[in-house]
């Protein structure tokens, strides 16, 4: 019984110190640095258009007119990758085994979704981190205005010269045994950029 009994604490001990060591991980991805890099892979319905930086002018036009007939559409899928550098100043890896998201357009909110990928960022380095998102602009221009959304997304693209605030709010996910447990405390990240200058 005695074996049977410092055999069962034994294994509390190394799933005790695994679960430590897991939300460890997620609180110095909390202490970390994030950046913004770019956006890429952008797609407005069915138009690829590639990277922020390198969309065209009369892409910008082609964009402005999807936007303008929104009223006219059923679905208007948008979708691109958010791109951030991530630094881990701290002596201890940072980490997390999957994480869901929400993202804001100045206050408007704008898509939220899951990233099951895990991320790992050994101490003093830098990753870079890519968050997929998809959202069907229609259903937002529903919900708010087709008005708004189109300010918004215009602004975002650098269609116009008014700067975007985004917020992107983080919800680190652990594996404890074999469920995957959300951390109750976002991350916020907030970037400041679009327009032209």
């Amino acid at each position: 019984m005695k074996k049977v009994f410092t055999i069962l604490i034994a294994a509390l001990l190394i799933i005790g110190c695994d679960i430590i060591q897991r939300i460890g991980g997620a609180y110095q991805l909390s202490q970390s640095e994030y950046r913004y890099n770019s956006l890429s892979n952008i797609q407005i319905a069915g138009m690829n258009l590639g990277n922020a930086s390198n969309i065209s002018v009369s892409n910008l036009a082609s964009i402005a007119t999807i936007l303008a007939g929104g009223s006219t559409r059923q679905t208007i899928p948008f979708s691109m990758t958010l791109n951030m550098d991530v630094t881990n100043p701290n002596n201890t890896i940072a980490f997390l085994d999957a994480l869901d998201y929400s993202i804001l357009i100045n206050e408007m909110e704008f898509v939220e979704g899951k990233m099951d990928v895990p991320i790992r960022i050994d101490p003093g380095q830098t990753s870079l981190v890519s968050i997929p998102i998809s959202v069907d602009l229609k259903s937002l221009m529903n919900r708010y205005s087709q008005e708004r959304v189109t300010n918004e997304m215009s602004a975002f693209l650098g269609i116009t010269p008014k700067e975007t605030s985004v917020t992107v709010k983080l919800w680190p996910k652990l594996t404890v045994g074999n469920t995957l447990i959300k951390v109750p405390a976002a991350i916020p990240v907030v970037f400041n950029f679009g327009g032209k200058q």
